[in-house]
């Protein structure tokens, strides 16, 4: 087993790998940007490393900085948590050359699986039911244009790298396709450095529901399970659940073979996720495959009681995964929320800065992966998630209730959240019937704004904070008495 391992990222995720690491006794390595000087992954970390200036490109994204930073401090393996490099083949190349093990899938897989139409190729021979489409790129308007007729609209132009959203349009009539590729094609080639595209046929009104695998590198292949992610807003997901309220033991049991058939295909080890669409005819198609730690993990872990960093660590270090599927088996309700720093009452966009004051809600059932602290400035240039507020309980409904009373006890001052944008869409009559569709948000929600309480509360919190501020920077020093009460003063009489 590894005795020291470097993790590959920051905010909320880092410190969720390391809170592992420290309970199996392994010692960890935080690096860092100059906006990340005083960030909590770093603060939580045996040893940290700093890498450069802000720019990701001369930090976080640095393989050569990576690298060096391990072998600086004697690391054996690199975690690579989510984004940044955490999909990237070269990090895994470069650690196998570097004799260090990547705690993740090998280079190939990741390669392979992160090109749209490769990775349909591999499903097609796998056998796992793919979306009618191309299977191949193509650049040629006019050869998009006939298969665009072929498959019949409305069609969805994707880019073949990345994900996310980038490069996607949905297009449903023949005089708006090219154009809509040639957009398509540019904002693929500026997101991911390839703009190439290719087409599949537009399923209307999907759920998007994914399998968590697991599998060693003896070919030992298990599914932990489904979640839904269906409520999506700009094709980035913001709540997760699980079970999925759409699922019958007979469509999940199918649905975790076809995960694992999707797995042997391509060779995966180690921990990932297959993705589906499921259509109103409970037909499911392949998605894709994310070759690493998925954001909304804690809700398999809460409802499995399986840790699956401590798995992801043990399959990289070569031990066989002890887990059968037939041992497999979930309890009540997990739901998730992403805590983000933007701003509601401006679409959404990215809202930095100082967090003044932060309250985590707390109670049975109720996990806060955390990456900020009062006092910590949210830094501009990285992706805004703060932190995973996860709840579990008994049932879904039970789960529902529980979540929004931990967001209405959860407080950022100093910063815009959706914390009020989220119960909302907990407390819509859609969303506790179980309609959980990938246009759930555009249907329901498209022209929401926050109530003005909302913002009032806000407002009356931080007076509030602040005033206690000031009653404890004015209260009596240590030359003036006892700031608080002494055990002589709180234990009570003593007998003999």
């Amino acid at each position: 087993m590894f005795t020291k391992i470097l993790i590959a990222n920051r905010g909320e995720i880092a410190v969720r790998i390391m809170r592992t690491c420290r309970e199996m006794g392994i010692a960890t390595v935080a690096v860092y940007s100059e906006a990340d000087r005083q960030a909590l992954h770093v603060l939580e970390a045996d040893q940290a490393v700093f890498l450069g200036p802000a720019e990701p490109t001369e930090s976080y994204l640095s393989i050569a900085k990576i690298i060096a930073a391990a072998r600086s401090t004697d690391a054996q393996a690199i975690h690579p948590g989510y984004g940044f490099l955490a999909e990237n083949p070269d990090l895994a190349a470069a650690c196998l050359q570097a004799g260090l093990t990547f705690i993740g899938p090998p280079e190939n897989a990741i390669r392979d699986l992160g090109d749209k139409t490769v990775a349909r190729r591999l499903m097609i021979q796998g056998g796992v039911p793919v979306i009618p489409g191309m299977s191949q790129t193509e650049a040629d308007p006019e050869r998009l244009a006939a298969e665009a007729d072929k498959i019949g609209y409305p069609v969805l132009i994707k880019a073949a790298a990345g994900g996310g959203g980038k490069g996607m349009r949905v297009v449903t009539a023949a005089g708006d396709f090219k154009d809509a590729c040639a957009a398509a094609a540019r904002e693929a080639q500026n997101a991911f450095g390839n703009g190439a595209i290719y087409l599949e046929k537009y399923l209307a009104k999907p759920r998007h529901v994914e399998f968590q695998i697991l599998a060693d590198t003896k070919g030992h292949i298990i599914h932990l399970l489904e979640r839904e992610c269906s409520i999506q807003r700009r094709h980035q997901k913001i709540i997760e659940e699980t079970p999925s309220p759409a699922l019958t033991p007979d469509l999940r049991a199918q649905m975790g073979a076809a995960a694992v058939a999707a797995a042997k295909a391509s060779g995966y080890v180690n921990a990932g996720t297959v993705e589906f669409l499921l259509d109103q005819d409970n037909r499911f198609y392949f998605l894709e495959v994310n070759t690493r730690l998925q954001v909304e993990h804690p809700i398999t872990e809460m409802t499995t009681g399986i840790d699956l960093v401590r798995h992801q660590i043990e399959i990289a270090a070569g031990q066989p995964l002890t887990l059968r599927q037939s041992e497999i088996s979930a309890r009540g309700h997990a739901i998730e929320c992403r805590i983000y720093a933007e701003d509601p009452q401006n679409d959404f966009f990215p809202s930095p800065g100082k967090i003044r004051f932060m309250r985590e809600p707390g109670g049975p059932g109720i996990r806060n992966d955390c990456g900020i602290y009062t006092g910590f400035q949210v830094p501009v240039e990285y992706d805004p998630i703060l932190s995973k507020l996860v709840v579990w309980a008994e049932t879904r409904e039970l789960a529902t209730r529980r979540m929004i009373r931990a967001l209405e006890n959860y407080v950022i001052l100093g910063i815009k959240t959706p914390i009020p944008f989220l119960i909302d869409v907990l407390k819509a009559e859609a969303f506790q019937s179980g309609a959980t569709y990938t246009d759930f948000i555009a249907a329901h929600f498209d022209k929401w704004q926050p109530a003005a309480a909302d913002n009032d509360l806000a407002r009356i919190a931080y007076i509030a904070d602040a005033v206690w501020a000031r009653r404890r920077a004015t209260r009596p020093t240590a030359d003036s008495g006892p700031r608080f009460a002494s055990p002589w003063e709180t234990l009570g009489h003593w007998r003999k």
